[in-house]
């Protein structure tokens, strides 16, 4: 991202990943079939217990749970970062050719994906960082799929990289993974729909305003009518 200035911070502090999750978590439809993808997203399985929310782990199962706790674990019961997780009633098991079928298929309602950078125009970049030096290693994987094959793509990701700077830009400066595809993005400062006229601010955490989010994001916001606090 050379030429970009790295951002000032307020001094609020921002949501932990967990508290991302939980608030995607609330945005997800009773009865929806959901795939979350590497990272933040995963989290969001800690929070819809007693939720009629199925949730799909691309190895091949229908109805997966949470995060397995110590003792539970079950090695071919594994979401997308390879983490142990619980079954719930009914949960069923397939193999990989069916459940990309699912999702290249649009079965899948929502698609939580996490992200290196999206765009003004909802382009998602979540594959490859030029910035690490190592020219193009990175695996596109099922994310590609997800991202063209949901009918919504809710991205989670932190608002800032790890050096400061902003990750929603007006273009993507890193190799793109889809073009078009995000809906929604959550971060740990903010919610902003993506719309056909741009980026519009839902929401922000509290103690930061409308204009610290701009401030801290590398494209034009529109801050919604409605525009209030998250609540979680």
């Amino acid at each position: 991202m050379s030429g970009l200035k790295k951002v000032i911070i307020p001094e609020m502090p921002p949501l932990e990943r967990e508290m991302i999750a939980l608030r995607i978590a609330n945005m997800l439809e009773e009865g929806s079939y959901v795939n979350l993808g590497i990272g933040i997203p995963t989290l969001v399985s800690n929070w819809i217990e007693g939720r009629d929310i199925i949730l799909q782990a691309e190895i091949g199962m229908l109805k997966s749970g949470p995060l397995a706790e110590e003792g539970q674990e079950e090695q071919d019961r594994i979401n997308a970062s390879c983490q142990f997780i619980c079954a719930m009633p009914g949960s069923s098991y397939f193999d990989i050719e069916t459940s990309f079928a699912m999702i290249r298929g649009g079965r899948m309602n929502v698609a939580v994906l996490g992200a290196l950078q999206v765009s003004a125009k909802g382009d998602l970049a979540g594959w490859n960082n030029p910035s690490r030096g190592l020219g193009k290693v990175g695996n596109i994987g099922g994310s590609m799929d997800l991202a063209v094959g949901a009918r919504k793509v809710i991205v989670a990701m932190e608002h800032f990289t790890p050096g400061g700077e902003p990750k929603i830009m007006s273009e993507c400066s890193y190799p793109l993974t889809a073009k078009a595809c995000v809906d929604v993005i959550v971060t740990n400062y903010a919610v902003i729909d993506v719309t056909p006229d741009g980026l519009v601010l839902k929401e922000a955490i509290p103690g930061v305003t409308a204009e610290d989010i701009q401030k801290m994001t590398a494209a034009p916001l529109k801050v919604a009518a409605d525009f209030k606090e998250m609540e979680l």
